[in-house]
């Protein structure tokens, strides 16, 4: 209804001092189930709508029953809306008076005026009874809108629960694990050394350089040195390759060739030791990060260079990454304050994933890429496997979800979850875009003003 044509109806009908009046604060307007003829306009003030389940009928008790609030009015908005036009006569809810207010109003006795020349009074209210409808209706679809995102949030509070119950009971079973792992590695390492002396004391040069160092190459640097040492040396390509991850000069020096099969194996038995020594420790950090995994509080405690933890789970995966290219395409990065084990965390847990996906591709390609952007730390890990089709980019951040047998790196498809919920208590940010050529995921960290919580 155009406006001119709206304050003239309201004109015609509501400004009848005989029939306004004043109602107080806390006062009641309608009752639920009680008879009404009114149709009333609010002139000024707010009032509340409430319904109670099962009062249907007058006279029914609405003791010990629970009101839910419905609807909010104010100013120019019609109370009694439906029991008037419907000529039930009975109200359908409760209205109380929020504030003092001001009322205007006509009864069922209100005869129309000048019929003759807009029609009987339900013909002149319908287009008034159809904006109101619209107005509730909006009213209803914002509210259940905000109703859905409370769910949302107590479902995702409660998952939180959950998960943190069963975080305690599986970083309990890991802590006696990893204690027997770290006390075993340190007492092989120990023996290796002794024995090493012993029997085959020049070996100790190899031990040593694999146990301190470990093994940091990529697989592009292996294959670029190994076919540099295959052609420089007259080497075996398989010979070459194994010397090319121990060595990270583009030189051998002699020590290397006097019996480069020897110092190769006992390259690789300190390398393996380092890394077991490095998983280790990078497992207590896992299991702390684990028992916080149903907490809203999250250690800030360290300042990190973002670009070094993703080295670090780099090197974690070397297993899983002998296969995969990888390339990594860092910035220079303001230090970062947060936790060193839940970073690594979350490379370790997207680049298995991408490596798990891309077990059929005939040449798996990891790109990590890092970058400052509006006060923000930008990192993407992109892949070359199979497009992850839209339904399951919905929810594999949810927890418990996994598109595969073993779940998604920790098992029970809770390596995803834990992603989100790391980054999210940065008050960070995660998202996946993925089509047949290409899968990336974007992580945006904060590096100004203090993180919130998740």
């Amino acid at each position: 209804m155009p406006e001119e044509k709206f304050k003239q109806l309201i004109l015609r009908y509501f400004n009848d001092d005989e029939r306004q009046l004043s109602v107080k604060a806390g006062a009641t307007v309608l009752e639920q189930g009680e008879h009404n003829d009114r149709l009333y306009y609010v002139l000024s003030g707010e009032l509340e709508g409430y319904f109670t389940e099962g009062n249907s009928t007058k006279g029914y008790s609405t003791k010990g029953n629970v009101q839910t609030k419905v609807f909010s009015a104010s100013q120019g908005a019609f109370i009694g809306v439906h029991s008037f036009f419907s000529e039930t006569w009975i109200a359908s809810s409760t209205v109380l008076a929020k504030t003092e207010l001001q009322l205007a109003w006509i009864d069922r006795s209100t005869d129309a005026i000048e019929p003759d020349k807009f029609g009987p009074i339900t013909a002149q209210f319908t287009p008034v009874i159809v904006n109101e409808l619209n107005r509730r209706q909006r009213r209803a679809t914002q509210e259940a809108v905000a109703k859905e995102q409370a769910l949302q949030k107590l479902h995702n509070a409660e998952q939180m629960t959950t998960l943190g119950q069963l975080a305690a009971g599986i970083a309990h079973e890991l802590n006696n694990a990893i204690g027997v792992v770290s006390s075993k590695s340190e007492r092989l390492e120990s023996v290796l050394l002794e024995l090493l002396e012993e029997v085959h004391p020049e070996a100790s040069q190899f031990f040593d350089e694999g146990l301190m160092l470990g093994q940091k190459s990529s697989s592009s640097e292996v294959r670029k040195r190994g076919k540099l040492f295959e052609k420089q040396y007259s080497l075996p390509k398989e010979l070459a390759r194994e010397l090319a991850r121990a060595v990270k000069a583009d030189e051998l020096e002699a020590r290397w060739l006097t019996s480069p099969k020897d110092a190769i194996r006992y390259w690789q038995m300190g390398r393996d030791i380092h890394d077991l020594r490095l998983a280790s420790k990078h497992t207590v950090g896992i299991v702390k990060s684990v028992k916080q995994l149903g907490r809203t509080d999250i250690d800030l405690d360290e300042d990190l260079d973002i670009n070094d933890t993703i080295n670090r789970a780099v090197a974690l995966l070397q297993s899983d990454l002998r296969r995969v290219s990888v390339r990594i395409r860092p910035a220079e990065l303001p230090l970062f304050k947060g936790s060193q084990t839940e970073l690594v965390q979350v490379w370790v847990n997207i680049i298995k994933n991408a490596c798990d996906a891309m077990e059929d591709i005939e040449s798996p390609a990891i790109e990590i890429q890092t970058r400052v952007n509006k006060n923000r730390i930008l990192v993407t890990v992109s892949n070359n496997g199979p497009e992850i089709e839209p339904s399951i980019r919905r929810k594999i951040f949810q927890p418990n979800f996994t598109t595969k047998k073993g779940g998604l790196s920790f098992g029970l498809g809770l390596g995803l979850s834990i992603v989100k919920r790391i980054v999210s208590g940065y008050s960070g940010s995660i998202a996946v875009k993925s089509d047949s050529e290409k899968t990336i995921f974007r992580i945006k960290l904060p590096i100004e003003g203090e993180h919130g919580e998740a």
